[in-house]
């Protein structure tokens, strides 16, 4: 791993995100790209370094001039912050639309991992409204660790990895496994028994502890859990072993599709108090 994307808007949640990014960049010898964007009613985002023309009213342009002077000195503030010093942090400040800013950045930069915090969800809101943080989990092609609180220690021992054990998830199971080797984890399979879709147990076992040797997993245990719905039963489960860390595949549906399906990544996403590692693999 060589780059490590933290978005920020400077709140409390996003700087929790930015200090699990620290720890995970001084212990795999990473850097820190910091990313602002100053929102702007457009389908894309730009770099601000160059010159910046508009047609909007002159009292619109100066309240978002002064709002880039306000966040590019709070940016250089964070970047330069001592509390980090001992890992390369630059920043990116962008104009425009903030999922796009993230989405350009993880291309230009070659990102390997997004660290990004998230503020869940709650009634309505969560239908109606959603979150950056769910967007970029639908659509990143780097694999995305969403952060709701921070840890108590960021020290992923005990990784709860979600999986259907399909061939598609053969890429993330790799990254879990690497995660696992940097914190010398135990890596804890579990398949989600829901009454919709139920397996026996020692059907799901045999295919786990098959599954986990092709992999090479040398510290693991083998899990099914009951639950009402998939997502329900990965935060419980999760809960049930005190673990520091979620990992699940998603298959990033969007459009109808996602509408009719909806995405259990992102439920547990939204819902779950832990940090979740997600990334998107292509049936």
């Amino acid at each position: 791993m060589k780059k490590i994307l933290v978005p920020t808007d400077f709140s409390k949640i996003s700087t929790n995100a930015l200090e699990v990014g620290y720890e995970i960049a001084k212990k795999s010898n990473a850097e820190i790209i910091l990313l602002h964007v100053v929102e702007e009613a457009t389908p894309d985002s730009y770099s601000i370094s160059g010159e910046w023309r508009t047609e909007k009213n002159w009292a619109d342009k100066l309240f978002t001039l002064k709002l880039i002077e306000k966040s590019k000195a709070q940016l250089e503030k964070l970047v330069l912050d001592p509390r980090f010093a001992a890992v390369k942090v630059s920043g990116e400040l962008r104009l425009g639309n903030a999922f796009h800013g993230m989405r350009t950045i993880i291309t230009e930069h070659k990102v390997d991992l997004v660290v990004m915090g998230t503020r869940g969800r709650t009634g309505i809101a969560e239908v109606v409204i959603g979150t950056n943080t769910e967007r970029v989990v639908r659509h990143s092609r780097c694999p995305v660790l969403s952060i709701n609180k921070k840890p108590a220690k960021i020290d992923f021992k005990n990784i709860v990895y979600a999986t259907a054990m399909h061939k598609d998830e053969e890429i993330f199971s790799r990254m879990v496994k690497k995660t696992q080797q940097i914190y010398n984890s135990t890596v804890h399979l579990v398949r989600i028994n829901t009454p919709g879709d139920f397996q026996r147990d020692y059907v799901v076992k045999d295919y786990m502890e098959r599954f986990a040797k092709k992999l090479g997993l040398k510290n693991y245990t083998v899990n099914v859990f009951n639950d009402l719905t998939e997502e329900d039963g990965i935060i419980y489960f999760a809960e049930s072993i005190d673990a520091d860390l979620i990992a699940m595949a998603t298959h990033g549906r969007t459009g109808f599709a996602h509408v009719l399906a909806g995405s259990i990544a992102e439920d547990v996403v939204g819902h779950s108090k832990r940090p979740v590692l997600t990334f998107v693999v292509k049936r």
